[in-house]
């Protein structure tokens, strides 16, 4: 076992695909997007939710029809695409002086997550299955993460040099279109065994009756219907409060230590906390993703997605009262909790999911996972927003904590037995 592991740590095409998400992942203006925006919009996180909605709304119409395409026409041209658009979306953020340009970087941004999401994955298991190695999926997914993850922490203190240096936040929309650039390079030498296009033919009228036909498939299937209203519920809600925690610690932070680091003001203060606190948080998450291959092996994953659900919301509890009190201490150990659970149930989730679904419908399958979180979110972004604005973030906090308890219990999976992959 462990010659394959180094086999698997040495092959070419296995570090191409963690260096796709090193580079996928250096978003340097994540440690301070939801700030970024609270500034064009006048502190109105309701306006925010519905920016998050249009880019989740256009996720969600091109999810499925994208995975499709992938499947049908090759996968390699349609995350090439995916990276367009998302470079398009950085022009629209730099230039973003009110809410309807920023509302059509939105879109396109949302473009590129439907392009992108599930396809990279299917990737990845078919590669797997070449070199025969399909049945070590959970310890491969879970170092290519760790490698996403990576970028992400990098990209946080990175971050820091950029925001301290740069005329204003909006130029590090710029930047981040030079690893874009790199990974559609990446993603253009891949090998075109890995493209898997299946018809090129294909018209309208037999698209839309495949995409019928295979999403009938999927959801006949009571274990993956499960797993994915799982996988895109946690994620959805994860997704959405995240980022919450820019303005309370910026809260905290004016409140609290601007006077700490002289000759800097206040809000340049608030960038080096977010970007330090934002770079740790990866490093552990890229740690948890790389290494729950050895819990995998005491605990199955159909537990795993059930359990970390439940320790979600009892998280969401505990930050629910820290930040009524204030501790600041423990509000930041709670998302850190947070962003390494969330990691860490990833590579689960795409283990046990591989074991549920036909090998010829995982783009497809992927794409309605992702379409799924972005339906979630859709509904929770402007939801939340407004509990936050005309309540309390704390009290938004604990509806989502019963909401979780509530619903994980119809969302157990039963354990995987012997299923024909076909």
């Amino acid at each position: 076992m462990s010659q394959i592991y180094e086999n698997i740590k040495n092959d070419k095409q296995i570090w191409k695909f963690c260096f796709y998400g090193f580079l996928k992942n250096l978003k340097f203006f994540e440690p301070y997007l939801l700030i970024y925006l609270l500034n064009i919009t006048n502190s109105n996180l309701f306006k925010i939710g519905i920016l998050f909605s249009i880019r989740e709304i256009v996720t969600y119409i091109f999810e499925i029809p994208s995975g499709i395409f992938a499947d049908n026409y090759g996968k390699k041209k349609e995350l090439m695409l995916c990276f367009s658009f998302y470079i398009i979306s950085f022009l629209f953020f730099f230039t973003g002086k009110n809410f309807f340009i920023l509302a059509l970087g939105m879109i396109f941004f949302g473009l590129g997550e439907a392009f992108r999401s599930g396809t990279h994955k299917a990737m990845i298991y078919s590669y797997l299955e070449q070199r025969g190695w399909f049945e070590h999926k959970t310890f491969v997914y879970g170092r290519t993460r760790s490698f996403s993850l990576l970028g992400s922490a990098v990209s946080a203190f990175l971050s820091i040099i950029f925001v301290l240096n740069l005329p204003s936040s909006r130029w590090i929309f710029l930047i981040c279109i030079i690893p874009y650039i790199l990974d559609f390079m990446l993603i253009w030498s891949y090998p075109n065994s890995l493209d898997e296009k299946r018809n090129n033919d294909l018209n309208i009228k037999k698209f839309f009756k495949e995409s019928i036909f295979q999403l009938k498939s999927i959801f006949h299937n009571k274990n993956l219907k499960k797993l994915l209203i799982s996988s895109a519920l946690y994620d959805s809600i994860f997704k959405t409060i995240k980022d919450y925690i820019q303005p309370i610690l910026k809260l905290v932070i004016l409140t609290n230590t601007a006077s700490i680091i002289t000759g800097l003001d206040g809000n340049k203060i608030v960038k080096i906390y977010l970007g330090i606190t934002y770079g740790i948080f990866y490093i552990f998450s890229s740690m948890a993703s790389k290494n729950i291959y050895r819990l995998n092996k005491m605990v199955p994953s159909n537990k795993l997605m059930v359990i970390s659900f439940d320790i979600m919301a009892m998280l969401l509890l505990f930050l629910s009262i820290a930040i009524k009190n204030n501790t600041t201490i423990v509000i930041i150990s709670l998302f850190f909790i947070l962003y390494v659970l969330k990691d860490a149930r990833r590579p689960i989730f795409v283990d046990v999911c591989g074991d549920y679904m036909k090998k010829t419908q995982r783009a497809t399958v992927l794409s309605v996972d992702s379409q799924l979180r972005a339906l979630f979110t859709v509904f929770f972004a402007p939801i939340f927003g407004f509990i936050s604005d005309y309540y309390s973030i704390d009290t938004l906090f604990l509806y989502i904590a019963v909401l979780i308890i509530i619903v994980n219990r119809f969302l157990y999976v039963s354990k995987k037995s012997s299923i024909k992959i076909s």
